[in-house]
């Protein structure tokens, strides 16, 4: 079982990250936040599907000036993504945000940090301290190139800053596109200090790369007890960012759900494992099914139900059809054409 390191908890509207909170999803809207209701519709989606947070660009005024609606919509907290411009952070602040994500290097002097500082602590909302490899401050590159302790180095200082103003509602994210140097990066921070941790492999690529990529780095911390948020980020549709942080959850028992045995089919199979398999995860997911329970979907009788006995409910195939078993017990036979069907009405039975 994998032991959580404890870290300070803060909290981003209704959500509690750190301490002995549930590690949290966020992804990011790609909508243009001036379109509200686009906005809005992708927001709804990625909580459908399990967000606990989302996060949205605000680039000018106008997107900071849709953020009233999209909040008043939105069923879970919305983070304002501000880069550059201290006084758009203050305005979202004003309108409202329920979080702050900032690069403290990008958005100019101490005054105009201390300014964003000063109007969060007004309304009692965190700021996200993220650091990235690709905007470390000119002398940190100088002094230590683009590297893991150039991240560390970077976080440390904007930590001191924020901690010299009194404020420690923070977590912390020190991103890099490179996975050992992200790993390596987050690794060192969590001995340092117990400001909660977002997790995230920065530009992963696209759904297949980055999913590769995320896993591997999100993964990794996660299985060493470090990380209380995390974001999957892809070239892709957000809803997907959710369903792969969902996943990455579950298979280290770190968030209930349902967990699929699937087998790789081979020469042995003789009815259509792969769309079987692809129609009941689709259609299982849109449950949302928020407890633990296994479902095994295989080819033939030598990997189930013996290879799959503990499965809670399953199949395993036939010529033209398979036999439905329950805890490694045959219960009956289904044609081949009515396997989702039954399946599914049986998964349902069970819930």
């Amino acid at each position: 079982m994998i032991q959580r390191k404890k870290t300070r908890q803060i909290s981003v509207g209704t959500v509690k990250i750190g301490g002995d909170a549930p590690i949290s999803i966020q992804s990011m809207t790609n909508t243009d936040t001036r379109d509200s209701e686009k906005t809005l519709e992708q927001i709804l989606q990625c909580a459908s599907h399990g967000c606990d947070i989302i996060r949205v660009a605000l680039p000018d005024e106008k997107a900071v000036h849709a953020l009233p609606k999209i909040l008043n919509g939105s069923p879970i907290p919305v983070i304002g993504d501000i880069h550059f411009n201290h006084e758009l952070a203050i305005k979202a602040i004003e309108n409202g945000v329920h979080g702050i994500r900032i690069n403290p290097g990008n958005i100019g002097t101490s005054e105009k940090v201390k300014q964003v500082i000063d109007a969060a602590k007004i309304a009692q909302i965190p700021i996200r301290i993220g650091v990235n490899a690709g905007s470390l401050e000119k002398d940190i590159k100088k002094g230590y190139g683009v590297t893991a302790d150039a991240l560390v180095e970077s976080a440390m200082r904007h930590i001191r800053f924020f901690e010299s103003q009194n404020f420690y509602n923070i977590k912390l994210s020190l991103k890099s596109s490179s996975v050992p140097m992200t790993i390596e990066a987050y690794r060192k921070i969590s001995e340092k200090y117990n400001f909660p941790l977002h997790l995230g492999v920065t530009e992963a690529g696209t759904a297949f790369s980055g999913t590769i990529r995320s896993s591997i780095g999100i993964g990794t911390l996660l299985a060493e007890g470090i990380g209380d948020t995390l974001r999957v980020s892809l070239a892709d549709d957000p809803v997907e960012e959710v369903k792969v942080g969902l996943e990455l959850l579950r298979a280290l028992d770190l968030r209930k759900g349902p967990h699929f045995i699937v087998c790789p089919t081979c020469g042995r199979t003789e009815i259509d494992i792969i769309s079987i398999a692809k129609n009941v995860e689709d259609e299982v997911r849109k449950l949302q099914i928020e407890k633990n329970i296994s479902i095994a979907v295989m080819g033939c009788v030598v990997n189930g139900p013996g290879e799959a006995e503990e499965a809670d409910l399953g199949i395993a195939g036939g010529k033209g059809q398979a036999v439905l078993f329950k805890k490694g017990r045959i219960i009956r036979k289904i044609p081949e054409k009515d396997i989702v069907a039954e399946l599914l009405k049986e998964i349902r039975s069970i819930l």
